[in-house]
C-alpha cells in the first residue's frame, strides 16, 4: 500500500517524500487505522520493519497546534541511543508542521534538559529513569499527556525498568491511548499490557519470534574464545563481501577484549561500543560504522535494538545471547529496507540448550558447519573457560598420633608449669602471711 492510500495529509506526505519514501510496510497499514480509532494498541512485528514510524504517522496526523507548555504525546524507549533516534524521526516528519520535539536521558546534563522542558514541548522522547528525574524536579508534568508510546517494552523490562515504569503511570493520567510495540510479548510484557491497557487491540505482522526470510544463516562449531577470533579473523580475510559486519559478544569486557584482538590485524577498521563508553564515543562509533569508515562494529545488546544501523551486510554471534528472543533482535540489524542479510552464528559446547531454544523459536534449522581447515584452534583459554578439576575438594586434615621415640624426652620439673593464680598473687601471699584470725569473734 502507498503513503498516499492512508488518511495522511499534505505536509506528512511531503515529509516522506523528502526521506524517498512511498511504500508503507505491513505493520504501518495495519496500525494506521486502529491508532487513529483511538483504542488502545499493541503492535507486535519483527526489528526494521518500521515501527517507529507506524506509530509516528497517525499520531502527527491527529496532534493539533498547541502553546501549552506540558507535553502531550510521551514515548518512551529503553536507551539513549533509542531516544535520539525516534526523536530524530518526530523531527524529520514534522519539517512542515509546528511540533515542539525534545529527547532525555540519563548521563548528560540535567539542567539542559530541564531549559529544554520548561521552554515547551508537545512530544517528549524520554528513559524511564531520567522522567523520573525531571518529574521530581517539578519543571515537567505529565497530567496534559493524551497518547503515552511504550517502545520496546520487552527490552525495558530486561534492563530492570519495571519500578520505573510503575512510578510513571501514577504520574500519568488515567484518560490517555496507550500503544505498545514490540518484536516479542513475553510473560512479563502480557502482565504489563493487562495493569496498563483497556481492551487493547493486536496488530501483529509476523509470528513471535519468526525470524525475515531474507536473511541467510549460518553457523560454525568452536570450541573458544581464541578459536573464535581465529575464524573471525579469517572470514574477514576471505570474503570481501564483509563490508559492513556487526559483531555481538556477551559482555563489555570481552567487547574490549576483541577489539584488541582485531584492530591489531586490521587497524583502523575496527569499532567497539558498550554502555561503559561515553555516550559521545558511542555516537562517533556508530557513525563511523554508518559511513563505512570502519567495517566492524564489535558491540553488546545495547544496541541491539538501540540504533537504526542499515545497510549491514553481516551480522556475527561471536557469543550466543542468553534468551532466543535476543538473537531474532540481533539478527534483525541485517537484511532491511529490502536487501538481503547473512547472519554468522559460533556455537560452542556449551551452547548447545539455546542454541535449540533459538531453533525453535524461529521454528528452522540452521546448519552449523566445521571449521575451516585453514583456522588455527587455539589451546589458550579465557578463565571463564577453564574447566574445574573433578574431584577438587577441601579436605580437613586429620588429627596425627604421633608416637614417642628414641628422640623423645620428658620434659623437666622446672619447665613444667603449673596454674598457681598468677605471679602477683603468689608475691603478696609470701610477703604478708595469711592471718591466722581476722579479730577476736564476739560471743
Amino acid at each position: 500500500m502507498k503513503f498516499t492510500d492512508l488518511n495522511i495529509n499534505t505536509v506528512l506526505l511531503n515529509a516522506l517524500e523528502d526521506i524517498g519514501l512511498t511504500d508503507a510496510t505491513p505493520i504501518q497499514e495495519k496500525a494506521f487505522p486502529v491508532i487513529m480509532s483511538g483504542k488502545d494498541v499493541v503492535g507486535i512485528a519483527q526489528t526494521g520493519t518500521g515501527k517507529t514510524f507506524a506509530y509516528i504517522l497517525p499520531i502527527l496526523r491527529q496532534l493539533k497546534y498547541s502553546e501549552k507548555k506540558h507535553p502531550r504525546v510521551l514515548v518512551l524507549v529503553p536507551t539513549r541511543e533509542l531516544v535520539e533516534q525516534v526523536a530524530g524521526e518526530f523531527r524529520k516528519m514534522t519539517e512542515y508542521m509546528s511540533v515542539r520535539v525534545g529527547g532525555v536521558y540519563g548521563g548528560t546534563n540535567i539542567n539542559t534538559q530541564k531549559e529544554l522542558v520548561y521552554a515547551g514541548l508537545d512530544i517528549l522522547v524520554a528513559t524511564p529513569g531520567r522522567l523520573i528525574d525531571l518529574c521530581l524536579t517539578g519543571v515537567l508534568r505529565l497530567k496534559t499527556i493524551q497518547k503515552l508510546v511504550i517502545d520496546e517494552v520487552d527490552e525495558m523490562l530486561n534492563l530492570g525498568f519495571r519500578a520505573q515504569l510503575e512510578q510513571i503511570q501514577e504520574l500519568l493520567p488515567d484518560k490517555r491511548q496507550n500503544l505498545m510495540f514490540s518484536a516479542t510479548v513475553t510473560d512479563d510484557v502480557e502482565t504489563l499490557i493487562n495493569q496498563w491497557f483497556y481492551n487493547p487491540i493486536r496488530v501483529e505482522v509476523a509470528a513471535t519470534g519468526t525470524p525475515l526470510e531474507k536473511i541467510f544463516q549460518t553457523g560454525y562449531i568452536v570450541p573458544n574464545f581464541y578459536t573464535k577470533r581465529n575464524l573471525l579473523v579469517h572470514l574477514l580475510g576471505s570474503d570481501k563481501t564483509m563490508e559492513k559486519v556487526l559483531v555481538f559478544v556477551q559482555n563489555k569486557s570481552l567487547a574490549d577484549l576483541l577489539f584488541d584482538e582485531l584492530n591489531a590485524e586490521y587497524p583502523e577498521q575496527i569499532g567497539v561500543i558498550h554502555s561503559n563508553k561515553s555516550q559521545n564515543f558511542r555516537f562517533r562509533m556508530v557513525e563511523e560504522f554508518l559511513e563505512g569508515k570502519s567495517r566492524v562494529l564489535i558491540a553488546t545488546d545495547l544496541i541491539a535494538r538501540g540504533m537504526d544501523i542499515s545497510q549491514v551486510s553481516h551480522v556475527v554471534n561471536y557469543d550466543l545471547p542468553e534468551t532466543a528472543e535476543s538473537y531474532i533482535h540481533r539478527i534483525g540489524r541485517t537484511g532491511r529496507a529490502e536487501s538481503d542479510g547473512m547472519s554468522i552464528a559460533f556455537v560452542t559446547e556449551n551452547d548447545e540448550e539455546i542454541w535449540a531454544s533459538i531453533q525453535r523459536l524461529m521454528k528452522k534449522e540452521v546448519v552449523l558447519h566445521p571449521m575451516p581447515v585453514e583456522v588455527n584452534e587455539s589451546e589458550r583459554l579465557l578463565e571463564s573457560e577453564k574447566e574445574i578439576l573433578a574431584g577438587m575438594k577441601l579436605v580437613k586434615t586429620p588429627k596425627i598420633t604421633v608416637q614417642k621415640g628414641a628422640a623423645f624426652h620428658e620434659k623437666k620439673d622446672k619447665n613444667n608449669k603449673t596454674n598457681q593464680g598468677g605471679s602477683y598473687r603468689r608475691k603478696l601471699a609470701a610477703k604478708y602471711k595469711k592471718p591466722k584470725t581476722r579479730g577476736q569473734k564476739r560471743k
